[in-house]
């Protein structure tokens, strides 16, 4: 017993020595009302230890540093940046020291909006994006809903969570390619199963056989930007219902969140 104590002191006190190692660097600290979002907010930050919730706070306070927050339309909240920070964080939790390099800006929008970037107008006819990543002369932007965003984090979320999604995005970019194939993440002898198990999932939910959205037959990105958000957002039901996949994701994401639930 006394050596596990003196071990967690060990923990607890290097873990405070990098924060404030990491402070010498970043101006971003989070206060107590932001930190009090995030356990009002972010499911997955309450089911952390206290040592990983700091870890957590860290990674938040990187993001928030490094990634400028704009509102269009909007005053941006304390609220939509720890939900945005937090979408960014969850699926690259477990990697220590990586950071977004495909991201500067998130632009914030009302609500959903259409392909020319609009929200706004009389007629709605098109307006359904909830989050993109841009291209082109919009690549390092990342547009997002705050309607979509907020319900991704709201207790009746289900399976959906447009923030993590559209992070999950640009992890599938790191490479230099969005295939669906996160080749700096995932080891070179699962990429063949994980093709073959995309292929096979995508036939089952075209002859509606599975649970995943449908949205995730459009191509490979976007099938793996959907099962990440069923892999966040309800693990255990993952585990269950598609194993395979969730072994995969688990090694992807090198987390195993339904061990947490």
């Amino acid at each position: 017993m006394l050596y596990f104590l003196i071990a967690f002191a060990l923990v607890i006190c290097f873990t405070i020595f990098q924060r404030k190692k990491r402070r010498a660097l970043t101006q971003t600290v989070l206060n107590d009302a932001q930190k009090q979002l995030l356990t009002q907010h972010i499911n997955y930050y309450n089911k952390l230890s206290d040592t990983d919730k700091l870890y957590f706070e860290d990674k938040i306070e990187q993001f928030l540093e490094a990634v400028r927050i704009e509102g269009v339309g909007l005053e941006v909240t304390d609220t939509d940046r720890i939900m945005i920070a937090s979408s960014a964080v969850i699926p690259i939790f477990s990697f220590k020291d990586w950071t977004y390099r495909n991201v500067t800006n998130v632009l914030l929008y009302p609500d959903t909006f259409d392909k020319d970037f609009q929200f706004e107008g009389d007629s709605g006819e098109g307006r359904n994006i909830m989050g993109m990543v841009g291209s082109g002369y919009m690549n390092g932007q990342m547009i997002l809903s705050r309607n979509a965003l907020v319900k991704g984090f709201s207790k009746n979320s289900g399976k959906e969570n447009t923030g993590i999604h559209e992070f999950v995005h640009l992890l599938d970019n790191a490479d230099g390619a969005t295939d669906g194939i996160p080749g700096g993440f995932l080891q070179h002898e699962y990429v063949e199963p994980w093709v073959r198990m995309m292929h096979q999932e995508i036939r089952r939910i075209e002859a509606g056989h599975s649970d995943i959205s449908g949205y995730a037959t459009t191509n490979e990105a976007e099938f793996f930007a959907i099962v990440s958000e069923y892999f966040f957002e309800k693990p255990d039901q993952f585990h269950t219902r598609h194993p395979e996949l969730y072994d995969i994701l688990s090694k992807v994401f090198a987390q195993n969140p339904a061990q947490n639930n």
